[in-house]
C-alpha cells in the first residue's frame, strides 16, 4: 500500500519556506521538492484555508507564511491536509456476523484508536519550529557524506 506523505511534504516545503524569499512560487517550491506545481498546490491550499500560508496572485504572487512556525504545530498541518489516516491496517468487514471478526475487529479498534490519540498528543505538542531547530543544528554539524538539506 502507498503511504501518504502530504505531511511530510507540507513540513518540509514550510521548513523551506522560511529559509526562502517572502513569497515563493508554486515552481519554485516544485523544483525544490521533485514534484508538480499543481500538486504544491494542492497540498498548500489546505495550509492557506488553515490560515498557516497566504497565497497571492499575479505577478510577484506566490506563497508565504501567514504565522511564525513557533505557532504552528505539526498537529496544525495535519489537521490542515484534511487528517489523512494515520494507519495503513484496520479493520475487515468482510463477515460482519463472524464473532471472530469482531472480536479481532473490536480489539484492532482499542488499540488503533490508543496509538492515534498518542500519536495526535504528540503531534500537536510539536511546533514545526522545533523541526527548524533540528535542521539548524545539524548544519552546524560538518556535513556527512550523501546527507543533503537543499542548502
Amino acid at each position: 500500500m502507498r503511504r501518504d506523505s502530504r505531511l511530510s511534504v507540507a513540513l518540509h516545503v514550510l521548513l523551506h519556506m522560511e529559509e526562502m524569499a517572502p513569497v515563493v512560487t508554486s515552481e519554485e517550491l516544485g523544483q525544490l521538492m521533485k514534484a508538480n506545481p499543481v500538486v504544491v498546490r494542492r497540498t498548500m491550499a489546505g495550509l492557506r484555508e488553515a490560515g498557516i500560508l497566504r497565497s497571492e496572485k499575479g505577478h510577484g504572487g506566490g506563497w508565504s507564511l501567514a504565522r511564525k512556525l513557533d505557532s504552528v504545530t505539526l498537529g496544525d498541518v495535519y489537521a490542515a491536509l484534511g487528517t489523512p489516516a494515520l494507519f495503513s491496517i484496520g479493520p475487515r468487514s468482510e463477515s460482519p456476523g463472524c464473532l471472530v471478526e469482531q472480536a479481532v475487529n473490536h480489539a484492532l479498534g482499542k488499540v488503533l484508536g490508543e496509538a492515534e490519540a498518542l500519536l495526535l498528543t504528540q503531534l500537536r505538542s510539536t511546533s514545526v519550529a522545533d523541526i527548524a531547530k533540528s535542521v539548524h543544528r545539524d548544519r552546524a554539524i560538518p556535513a556527512k557524506k550523501g546527507r543533503d538539506v537543499h542548502a
